[in-house]
């Protein structure tokens, strides 16, 4: 079956990261342990000083391929980089400015994140303008975060424009770098500078393997977090409070459950920064979203005395986007009434029916009563994580699909599915080489039969669409 599927893609026109997936030279996975030990570079800087331009003279104006890296919103892009043999990965984001609302608050949320993420940050600022108070801003936040820092002076194009650059010394970041990103400019110098702050592995550990499973205990505020992991450390320990503005607990437990040792990840993540009148759910979003990124699965504890709320589906939902493996835990099971139990499942399937393959555990963070559960949960959510399936295995199912709900004629046209392969874990992706557009609801059809035949219990799944079209005669 497979070797027909991949004789009918010799017709289509092929590139050669398709050629990589389909021969199973998996780059992703060849080189996991490697990219993870890279360091991490945070390129941060109020909007429109130059923070991209700076990027792509790093990479060389190479067409890299961009993407999210894991569990990252699209704010923040990740590229591999490499200056006098050192690789590292770059980390590009939006503009950071202080009194941000709407669209501009994800963007300085995420700028955050990525200091919270990085071995060291490149700050950015216009030495032709100077520093701003948005700049003074952010030098506050990157001396808390304890990050080397390396400052550049960017459109610093010529000599008469050198003194503009010395003139940054005053925000006490030390020595301001001269650049000119456009042209190239001062930029191997810069890079030189980077380069002895960087370690030779990355410090944050945000996507380490091995060692305890990283667990990611969250929900929205008060629904019992604090006391769960109270319970499952035997103590009653200090943990951050829900609300905005409380001091920052860096919180990594290693806790022992069903007989072997997990790491409940810092929930705490980042303080709320001084003089900002923001609400409390920012900065538990914020938090969820820093413990994410340093976790492999995430619990989502609700409280299952109260009726499911659009805050428990977003916080669920933030776990999906992570990438991350995920178990829901109902607290407070215990006290229920049969009532209460009855619309409560009718709640789950209404509100949680997208995530209706992530395990249950129903427990009670007061008393500690069945909290053994979570073991088997996490164990089967992170299997599922972790799990592949073999491309011929794959190739036979989607065959299958093919011949027995073929996707709908639109435009005269029926695309088909002409090759699948897997082409990483952790979450489970799949590329689909297609002759044409699949639509969302036959993807998603897709995804539902895949869980159908092949478990992935606990994990969200992608899936990936490539069209390619039939070569031309005479090529």
């Amino acid at each position: 079956m497979e070797n027909t599927l991949l004789a009918g893609l010799e017709e289509f026109e092929l590139e050669e990261e398709d050629r990589a997936l389909i021969e199973g030279r998996d780059l992703i996975l060849d080189e996991d342990e490697e990219e993870e030990a890279r360091p991490v570079v945070a390129v941060v800087g109020r909007p429109n000083v130059g923070k991209s331009t700076l990027v792509n003279r790093i990479l060389g104006r190479r067409e890299a391929v961009v993407e999210d890296v894991p569990g990252v919103t699209r704010d923040r892009v990740a590229y591999d980089a490499e200056w006098s043999g050192k690789q590292f990965t770059l980390v590009d984001t939006g503009g950071w400015e202080v009194d941000a609302s709407g669209i501009h608050l994800r963007v300085a949320e995420q700028a955050e994140v990525a200091v919270e993420l990085a071995d060291a940050v490149m700050f950015i600022v216009d030495a032709t303008v100077g520093a701003t108070d948005t700049d003074e801003a952010v030098v506050k936040l990157l001396r808390r975060s304890g990050k080397p820092v390396v400052l550049v002076a960017n459109k610093v194009d010529d000599n008469r424009t050198e003194a503009d650059a010395a003139m940054l010394w005053s925000l006490g970041l030390g020595q301001p770098w001269p650049v000119s990103a456009l042209h190239g400019r001062g930029s191997g110098d810069v890079l030189d500078a980077l380069l002895e702050v960087l370690p030779d592995k990355s410090a944050v550990g945000a996507y380490a393997r091995g060692g305890p499973r990283r667990v990611a205990l969250i929900g929205r505020p008060n629904v019992g977090k604090s006391s769960l992991l109270n319970q499952l450390a035997g103590e009653e320990r200090v943990v951050v409070d829900d609300v905005a503005g409380t001091t920052r607990d860096p919180v990594d437990e290693l806790i022992e459950l069903g007989g072997k040792q997990w790491r409940f990840v810092d929930t705490a993540g980042i303080r709320r920064r001084v003089h900002q009148s923001r609400g409390a759910d920012f900065y538990a979003s914020l938090r969820t979203t820093t413990a994410l990124e340093k976790a492999e699965v995430g619990v989502v504890l609700i409280d299952a005395h109260e009726s499911i709320t659009e805050q428990d589906v977003r916080v669920v939902q933030q776990v999906v986007d992570a990438g991350r493996a995920l178990v829901i835990a109902f607290n407070k099971w215990d006290t229920l009434d049969e009532e209460r139990r009855y619309y409560l499942e009718r709640e789950i399937e209404k509100e949680l029916g997208q995530v209706a393959w992530a395990p249950r555990a129903n427990i009670s963070a007061r008393t500690g009563r069945h909290t053994d559960k979570l073991v088997p949960a996490l164990e089967l959510a992170l299997e599922s994580w972790d799990s592949r399936v073999p491309t011929g295995r794959l190739n036979s199912f989607l065959g299958q699909i093919v011949a027995s709900h073929p996707h709908p004629v639109r435009g005269a046209k029926q695309p088909r599915i002409l090759f699948g392969t897997q082409a990483s874990t952790r979450p489970p992706r799949f590329v689909l080489f297609a002759s044409g557009f699949l639509e969302a609801g036959y993807r998603r059809f897709i995804e539902r039969r895949l869980r159908e035949e092949f478990g992935f219990a606990g994990s969200p799944i992608e899936i990936s669409v490539r069209v390619r079209e039939k070569r031309r005669r005479g090529r």
